[in-house]
């Protein structure tokens, strides 16, 4: 998976994340800045992008 890839998160952890990126443009920060923001909080929140795997 390349370096920045969102696939390993889960709906609910995107979700997250974009609240927070459209909290943190409302306060001025730039798109870049924003998308840094919300997706180190929710890795800090959740552990990083851990999709459960389903077992054969």
């Amino acid at each position: 998976m390349p370096r920045g890839s969102k696939a390993s998160y889960t709906d609910k952890q995107k979700r997250q994340a974009e609240h927070i990126v459209e909290s943190e443009k409302k306060q001025g920060k730039s798109k870049k800045s924003a998308e840094r923001i919300g997706w180190a909080t929710v890795n800090k929140q959740t552990g990083g992008g851990l999709k459960k795997k389903t077992s054969n």
